[in-house]
């Protein structure tokens, strides 16, 4: 949260947002350069005065009791009517001032989300954009939360309390050396593949599951599992190992050849779904609007 959100707050609740978000009154001390001591009072004060306990204390870290996370959503979203007030305010200035959080899978943080950040920062330079890289079904949290503006996410498991605002469907390949044996391929299957060591995505990531849907994958026995897109394709380009991707993330190797994509041929192999989201219901925001327009314009094409 931006300072001129936090200065708004009553303390009590300030120093609480501060504990919630870094688990501990230690952590939150080191951030807000605040005597420990001090933030444990308030926070014992402001549980006596709501007569609830907002953290459970039974383990060794400082976890959100029903209360605290209620308590954290109502001062989330007072926060987030503030920051909406600034745009506003800002649309009158020509949006020069304000912050925007964007969460984001790995992949489009590689390669396309900078060249959106610096198209915004170019025509916006006085709104500060903070990023936060996570797994698809994290980013959909942030934004649900009320912790990011805006998510950018592959096949996210649930939309509930969301709405897309971009987005492209992108073909699954796999990804090798151009020295590989199957480099010259115009097509694959998973099975093809299967016959060379792969680098194959971790459970939890939405990647894997596109792929688990293929009958072929249950008889894949992977040299590498990584949760990491990034791995997997340096991985590939190092040797014999074949990795699975859209060409998202991996597009100046491409161009320079030291990666080759094959696309995926077998049947019913879903796409993989790009989506730009936002949470439902939220009033306009211009800084918000401004980087959606710019998203539209630079997501590829095919």
């Amino acid at each position: 949260m931006a300072k001129a959100d936090t200065a708004l707050i009553a303390l009590s609740y300030r120093y609480f947002m501060a504990v919630a978000d870094a688990g501990s009154v230690r952590s939150a001390s080191r951030r807000l350069n605040v005597a420990a001591s001090a933030i444990s009072r308030q926070l014992i004060q402001l549980e006596d005065q709501l007569g609830v306990a907002l953290f459970d204390r039974s383990g060794r870290g400082l976890l959100l009791a029903p209360a605290g996370a209620i308590l954290l959503r109502g001062l989330r979203a007072a926060a987030l009517g503030h920051e909406t007030t600034l745009d506003e305010l800002g649309a009158l200035k020509g949006l020069k001032r304000g912050l925007l959080r964007v969460a984001t899978v790995e992949s489009i943080s590689v390669s396309i989300l900078p060249d959106m950040l610096l198209d915004f920062a170019q025509h916006f330079p006085g709104i500060e954009v903070a990023v936060t890289v996570a797994g698809s079904d994290a980013v959909t949290s942030l934004v649900r939360d009320l912790q990011a503006d805006l998510g950018f996410t592959f096949n996210p498991t649930s939309l509930e309390g969301l709405e897309s605002v971009a987005g492209r469907d992108l073909q699954l390949g796999a990804t090798m050396s151009p020295l590989h044996p199957l480099a010259n391929a115009r097509r694959l299957s998973l099975a093809e593949c299967a016959g060379h060591p792969l680098a194959w995505p971790s459970q939890g990531l939405s990647l894997r599951a596109i792929l688990d849907t293929v009958p072929a994958a249950r008889r894949v026995r992977p040299a590498f599992e990584c949760n990491s897109l990034r791995l997997m394709a340096s991985l590939a380009r190092r040797g014999s190992c074949i990795a699975f991707q859209t060409p998202i993330g991996i597009e100046q190797e491409l161009a320079s050849g030291t990666l080759v994509w094959v696309p995926l041929t077998d049947k019913k192999l879903p796409l993989d779904r790009l989506k730009l989201v936002r949470r439902q219901g939220l009033g306009a925001r211009p800084a918000v609007d401004a980087f959606i327009d710019i998203a539209r314009r630079r997501l590829p094409s095919v």
